[in-house]
């Protein structure tokens, strides 16, 4: 059977070319395994279990077939390193304009969020911690934006950058705890939600942070596979959940102040833990504030666990200007 719009969604692996000569002496091949997000005349967009994708060419198959949909063994979100979860986070919170230096990925999206406007530490630069430094400061003043680099506390790049006169972000959202679950085969999602690929004005008037709606849009809604979850015509509860290969990201869970203490949080949470396992997650994360204790409640009996907390820092007044 031949890939097509069909198999779009559908887990599979292929086998293909790479060039050269194998070991054995005939064409060199590799594995490919994923999710079908796209396909065209030439090629399968697959979307492997990090969330990042891999385009390989027909031309270049030699066999595939389905997989299935959970895999028998699967690691568990604790064991994922921190960097890696960083990446993985950054998929499902995508910056309008990413560019990476070595392993860094530099973001800005109109100051909508420090996820999406800072300098994504993890793995190497591929170059001097001065000089890298350096290209991220240069890169931010071009875009008329602050030079903001968010760092896994506790890292050794957060020492280094520390080191080189960077400081901490001063405020309320300088920084936040990611926890992590290993989702259960069902959830009770509430008849009553709607879920909707787009975030309409409805949804948008509810989270609170947007100043610009465009660019709000924009990271919002880039993923493929997002889901906005909401309560009420109007909507007096809302929520988005992405789903990045394997991975699960909850967030903007809120609720209209005079509808609290009513369960509707926990409802928003069940729906989007639900749409996330049929959409193939077996893991999710979720970033909110070590001192909002109310968030950190309500996620708490679906067995999320701190991952690892992160900052930003800043270049402080005895940075290099490098």
């Amino acid at each position: 059977m031949p890939l097509d719009a069909a198999s779009i969604g559908q887990r599979i692996v292929v086998r293909y070319v790479v060039g050269g000569t194998g070991p054995s002496g005939g064409p060199a091949m590799s594995d490919a395994i994923g999710r079908v997000r796209a396909v065209d005349e030439t090629s399968v967009t697959l979307e492997r279990r990090d969330g990042r994708t891999q385009v390989v060419a027909f031309s270049d198959f030699v066999t595939w077939k389905a997989v299935p949909d959970r895999p028998l063994r699967r690691r568990r979100a604790v064991d994922v390193s921190a960097d890696e979860l960083t990446r993985i986070t950054s998929l499902g919170w995508p910056a309008i304009e990413s560019v990476h230096l070595g392993d860094w990925e530099l973001r800005t999206s109109r100051r909508f969020t420090g996820r999406a406007n800072s300098v994504a530490v993890h793995g190497d630069p591929g170059l001097p911690l001065d000089e890298a430094l350096g290209r991220v400061r240069e890169f931010y003043a071009s875009r008329d934006v602050p030079a903001l680099a968010q760092v896994v506390v506790g890292s050794t790049a957060e020492r280094g950058i520390r080191a080189v006169g960077w400081v901490p972000m001063v405020g309320y959202h300088g920084g936040a705890v990611v926890q992590v679950a290993d989702l259960e085969p069902a959830y009770a999602a509430d008849p009553t939600a709607r879920i909707a690929p787009t975030a309409d004005d409805d949804w948008l008037v509810n989270y609170g942070r947007v100043n610009d709606p465009a660019a709000a849009r924009a990271v919002l809604e880039g993923p493929a596979t997002v889901g906005f979850v909401s309560i009420g015509s109007p909507a007096v509860a809302i929520g988005r959940v992405v789903v990045t290969g394997e991975w699960a990201g909850i967030a903007c869970v809120e609720v209209a102040p005079d509808h609290r203490r009513q369960g509707l949080a926990r409802r928003i949470v069940e729906t989007s833990l639900a749409w996330a396992v049929e959409h193939g997650a077996d893991k999710a994360y979720l970033q909110t504030m070590r001192t909002n204790h109310a968030a950190l409640a309500l996620y708490e009996p679906y067995g999320f666990v701190d991952h690892h907390d992160y900052l930003y820092l800043e270049p402080g007044t005895t940075a290099s200007a490098q």
